[in-house]
């Protein structure tokens, strides 16, 4: 297999044990060998026979290389807007108060389930480019805007089908338990039956890679939830959790119980769901698009978090209702305004925590032996990319080896 050398670049590898911020090498020498780097450290120490064996040299131009970039919460597949919802709220309504009218999410199902296949992709390409425009490499994309067996295969067949129409690399998520469907009105626990028969039928066609459930008042129980988990635990599936978003459902310290890669939203994480994820190697998602679009006044806990060591990532939470956005560069700097994390912490939250939350060992990080996703930009140092928002630097992906 050939190699392919990268030179004239800055790399911040984000590597979590590098003795420099950001994991810094200043006049970088990267190889690659297919869709894997083979050699990585300073031009001066590349070992001369490694570079004689190039076959193929890339002028890096100045730029700054990153890992390629992961949006590991997302619920990209749907179908309509709900730009009016967004209008009652600033005229007053409540998150709850559109979602226990009928609005919310059982909105959105109404408009998923009337699209077809061809008119999801459709309509949902299109937020993938724009993700991957700005160096996006990884998405996670949930379903839970079908629920029913029926529409829940199709949204996951479409956010499948969705790779192969962008160089992005596509993770599917089952959300059935999002929602209360209107045919199942107050029978919530006969839903759950159904969800868990979703989820058997789901994971033989080979669409699911995680299991994701709301706990929330507005949602579903911790022991609603927990019939979820058992179910994909018994399937060998990993779990995520929305969790603590509205209120403290104790959903954190649930979701520690099973190993959960990550708990995600968390304005009202406790000390107790802080520990747990922390003994748990569990993942905190932060998505400062929701608490910015739904005007949340309440802020993760990020000391806490720091304080127990948990790993923050951060996400778009790409949605219709309540994070209508398709740039993590934005997030990136939302992350340091709103949430006050340091561009450091932002940037390992988009790659190296946030390929750790979806249970992805071989990305995130620039080191031999992991995929050769990476990401050259126009700019000198990584705060760079955290402080100009509205901006988008990249000058070009390399993804899985191949530059773009």
């Amino acid at each position: 297999m050939s190699l392919e050398l990268w030179t004239n670049c800055r790399a911040a590898t984000m590597q979590a044990d590098a003795a420099q911020p950001y994991g810094l090498i200043d006049d970088v020498a990267i190889v690659v060998e297919g869709e894997r780097i083979a050699w990585i450290g300073a031009r001066g120490e590349l070992p001369a026979d490694l570079a004689a064996r190039c076959e193929r040299r890339h002028d890096g131009e100045g730029a700054l290389v990153t890992p390629g970039l992961v949006d590991c919460h997302t619920h990209l597949v749907y179908g309509g807007d709900r730009a009016h919802e967004f209008e009652l709220r600033l005229n007053g309504a409540s998150y709850e108060d559109i979602a226990r009218a009928g609005g919310g999410i059982v909105s959105t199902v109404a408009a998923t389930r009337a699209a077809g296949e061809a008119e999801l992709l459709r309509q949902s390409l299109p937020r993938l480019q724009a993700l991957a425009a700005e160096g996006v490499t990884t998405v996670e994309i949930k379903s839970g805007y079908g629920l029913s067996l029926e529409h829940e295969g199709k949204c996951l067949r479409t956010a499948r089908a969705l790779a192969a129409h962008a160089p992005v690399d596509v993770r599917t998520t089952f959300l059935g338990a999002h929602a209360l469907p209107p045919e199942f009105a107050g029978r919530t626990d006969d839903y759950v039956d159904e969800v868990l028969r979703m989820l058997a039928a789901l994971h033989a066609q080979g669409c699911v890679d995680a299991v994701d459930a709301f706990c929330e008042r507005i949602a579903f129980s911790t022991a609603q939830v927990e019939r979820v988990f058992q179910a994909a635990q018994a399937l060998g599936l990993p779990v995520k959790l929305h969790a603590e978003q509205l209120s403290d459902s104790g959903g954190a310290q649930l979701a520690a119980r099973y190993g959960a890669l990550s708990c995600d939203h968390l304005e009202w994480l406790s000390p107790e769901g802080a520990q747990a994820m922390a003994q748990a190697g569990s993942v905190a998602v932060l998505l400062p698009g929701a608490f910015y679009f739904l005007r949340e006044t309440r802020l993760p806990p990020i000391a806490l978090l720091r304080e127990h060591g948990v790993p923050m990532a951060v996400s778009t939470d790409c949605n219709p209702g309540s994070s209508p956005c398709t740039s993590l560069l934005l997030m990136l700097n939302m992350a340091c305004t709103l949430f006050r994390m340091t561009p450091e912490e932002a940037l390992a939250g988009v790659t190296r925590n946030a390929a750790r939350a979806l249970g992805l060992g071989d990305r995130g990080v620039l080191a031999p032996g992991l995929r050769a996703d990476f990401v050259l930009w126009r700019v000198c140092e990584p705060a760079q990319l955290a402080y100009a928002f509205g901006a988008n630097p990249r000058l070009r992906t390399v993804f899985k080896g191949r530059a773009l």
